[in-house]
């Protein structure tokens, strides 16, 4: 074995995954690569970077930051984790799950960072939420639970509500209409699943709903549906369908309600995962945690659109009210 080769194998490089951020060169920053579904416009990637600071991580002088956004389009995924391979950084920031994944597949070394990933024990990243074990730890939201208070809160609205649909990505790996089932029972509802891959599957996905008689349609976390949520609140308000969606974006496009994790927050506390690991502790070593901030958002003027009347009791547990 050549001598350079030797002092690789011996320092780890060859006997050892590298699950922790390795010390930098003096002078050198860190690299962090942020990979996102979403686009450069994005109120969660500029939270993570203030927090960064606060943490006293500053661009261009300790650290330098490396973002690819799929601008929506999951198939681009793959490619730009890859790419944040090839650039060897030191940490990976990935959310929600469909992006994480993208970033699991892509390495089993670099130490990634979950936001807002849906189960990461079910998907495999990890090994249990307080011993990760692997290269992956961050911040997880876990679906039944979050899915069973959508339900309770669509049934506070709609009191004579029967049928639910549940729209759903087959092409996410969260996307399981078992959990949407057990989670409908414990509010007493009958589910109508149905499932669209691309914009061009919503309006049959809509005639399935209407025909089925469902009262509401809860359309669960999803890039492609994210990306084209202008679409499905103008199907919905052409079907006269309360939704309920996942994220306060969703609500301010014209969606009805929505209830789910603060993304903002969990990119922030995201920060403090990366400074951990560029400090030195492996991913492995870090537990998982919840969000300890759920979001209620309520639109005044789509509910007017449909005919309905917000109960006072949900409007006064709601954290923002568009008018």
């Amino acid at each position: 074995m050549e001598r350079r080769a030797f002092i690789a194998a011996v320092t780890g490089g060859l006997l050892a995954a590298p699950l922790a951020a390795e010390a930098q060169p003096a002078g050198k920053p860190y690299r962090v690569g942020v990979l996102s579904a979403g686009s450069m416009v994005n109120p969660e990637i500029q939270a993570f970077r203030e927090s960064l600071q606060a943490l006293g991580w500053v661009e261009g002088r300790n650290i330098a930051i490396e973002s690819r956004f799929a601008e929506g389009r999951t198939d681009r995924l793959a490619g730009l984790a890859a790419d944040l391979v090839r650039l060897e950084v030191q940490v990976i920031v990935a959310g929600p799950s469909t992006v994480a994944k993208a970033a699991h597949q892509a390495t089993a070394t670099i130490p990634i960072v979950m936001a807002g990933v849906g189960d990461p024990v079910k998907l495999g990243f990890v090994r249990s939420l307080n011993h990760p074990a692997g290269n992956m730890t961050g911040l997880a939201t876990l679906l039944p639970e979050l899915e069973a208070k959508s339900f309770q809160l669509l049934t506070e609205l709609l009191p004579r509500l029967v049928r639910v649909a549940v729209l759903l990505n087959p092409d996410n790996p969260l996307h399981e209409v078992e959990d949407a089932e057990a989670a409908a029972k414990l509010v007493g509802l009958q589910l109508v699943p149905v499932r669209a891959r691309t914009p061009e599957d919503f309006p049959a996905a809509f005639d399935v709903i209407v025909k089925a008689g469902a009262g509401a349609v809860d359309v669960w976390g999803d890039p492609v549906f994210g990306r084209h949520r202008a679409a499905l609140v103008d199907l919905a308000t052409k079907s006269r369908l309360p939704t309920m969606f996942k994220t306060k974006p969703d609500v301010a496009a014209g969606g009805l309600l929505a209830y789910g994790p603060d993304f903002v927050d969990l990119y922030r506390r995201a920060a403090s995962y990366v400074d951990k690991i560029l400090k030195g502790t492996k991913p492995g070593d870090l537990p998982v945690e919840q969000p300890t901030k759920l979001e209620l958002v309520i639109n005044l003027k789509t509910a007017k659109a449909l005919g309905l009347t917000i109960p006072p009791s949900l409007l006064q547990r709601a954290d923002q009210v568009i008018e």
